[in-house]
């Protein structure tokens, strides 16, 4: 009895260490919470499924690895930093999978305002119990309308085959490559055509004639139609694999980071540098608060290094403090590990995996040692599809000395786990 006593004693003292060594750790910053971070760990300790409403019509089970993919790129600590680039485009693949192959069975692309407020319940209650982040719609700002039809006229199945060009939509859609489409897009295209097209459905007036084109929010909601009756025609994996390549053309497009105010910037950088030590000290700063926000990608990075630039010309700092600062495209992107190098994920889709042994990771490239541009009158931010800078959309990793795995490692019964760095072999 005394042996039990001292082990739950043991255990007890463990968690109230755990639990006062996060709490110190959560005064810093939130780079510092996500390379350590506590929670239940569900998704590898909890086998039991939440009570759902019993009201979706939705099979959840006909997706369920799309479910447990999405569970694990939006795990707890890391949805929000993950959210930009991972998580919230996985999310919505899913959604759109889930949709598309319960149309199979329901002849419907959308869901009724009830059925989609308890749906999208359902799902979130399965995902959070597979270890996904409590506040994953509000991350990734999820509402039931998601799940209807929207502004688009068209939600049925057979209505929608009897206005698009269908054959063209599954010559276009059913298999793409993520880096041409993104240049050629093909299939975008194609999705663009029929939407525009089944946005028009109810337009005539009473002489038969076509009204003002329809706007963008009914073209983007007849777009989601698109897709799901995609998905129902593909696989989910497929129908996964080509929506989140389809997602990642447009998230490479924008650089994702909020910009402070760079009035220190133009303080000590603005006009003649008079002092160099204290404008990059100045400009370190500010890059530092833009550290805290996100891992981007390398092609974001680019963007987003283009666009303070600019910013910081507006506020009349003329010379290149990139150059002068030694300002890379990694500094851009949220720091790990102990030297607080930058984290570049892939411009190509990535996920999060998940091995019983590690714990959960994801792969960044640590030696994009890219120099950030500075644009100049010249200059002009050339198209991922013709670019001079040579940017890889995967990582370079050909050694030992180049990747680098960042890796969660699960440690049950203290429910704790920790980022740790593992370098690639």
């Amino acid at each position: 009895m005394k042996g039990v006593l001292s082990h739950i004693l043991l255990h007890i003292t463990v968690l109230i260490l755990l639990l006062f060594l996060f709490m110190n750790m959560s005064q810093s910053s939130p780079i510092s919470a996500a390379k350590y971070s506590f929670s239940p760990l569900m998704p590898f300790t909890n086998n039991s499924l939440p009570k759902l409403s019993g009201l979706c019509s939705l099979n959840f089970s006909a997706a369920q690895d799309i479910m447990t993919k999405t569970a694990t790129d939006c795990w707890t600590s890391f949805a929000p930093y993950l959210a930009n680039v991972v998580c919230c485009p996985q999310l919505d693949a899913m959604l759109i999978t889930l949709i598309g192959q319960s149309s199979k069975y329901s002849g419907q692309l959308a869901l009724n305002k009830t059925h989609a407020n308890h749906c999208l319940s359902d799902m979130h209650k399965l995902l959070v119990s597979q270890g996904a982040n409590e506040n994953l719609n509000t991350i990734c700002s999820v509402h039931p309308s998601n799940l209807t039809e929207g502004l688009c006229p068209v939600a049925s199945v057979d209505e929608f085959e009897s206005i698009a060009d269908t054959s063209r939509l599954l010559t276009a859609c059913r298999k793409i490559d993520p880096v041409s489409e993104c240049c050629n897009q093909v299939c975008q295209n194609a999705i663009d055509y029929a939407a525009r097209k089944i946005a028009l459905n109810d337009m005539s007036n009473s002489n038969g004639n076509r009204s003002l084109p329809p706007k963008i929010a009914r073209i983007n909601d007849c777009k989601n139609i698109i897709l799901r009756w995609l998905a129902g025609k593909l696989s989910p994996s497929t129908s996964n694999s080509v929506f989140r390549g389809l997602s990642n053309c447009n998230l490479n497009k924008v650089c994702p980071l909020v910009f402070p105010n760079v009035t220190r910037i133009a303080k000590e950088c603005g006009n003649m540098i008079r002092n160099q030590t204290t404008c990059c000290k100045a400009t370190k700063s500010y890059v530092s608060r833009l550290q805290q926000q996100s891992f981007v990608t390398n092609l974001q990075a680019l963007k987003c290094a283009v666009s303070l630039g600019k910013k910081l010309q507006k506020e009349n700092v003329s010379e290149n403090v990139y150059d002068l600062c030694h300002v890379s495209l990694k500094d851009f992107s949220l720091q790990v590990g102990s030297q607080e190098s930058g984290c570049l994920l892939l411009s190509l889709p990535s996920d999060a995996v998940f091995d019983r042994t590690s714990g959960i990771g994801f792969i960044c490239d640590l030696n994009d040692n890219i120099v950030a541009p500075w644009p100049t009158t010249s200059y002009a931010l050339q198209s991922s599809c013709n670019r001079t800078t040579k940017l890889p959309s995967l990582p370079t990793a050909t050694s030992s000395q180049n990747g680098l795995f960042i890796n969660i490692l699960v440690l049950p019964p203290l429910f704790t786990s920790i980022l740790l760095l593992r370098k690639l072999l």
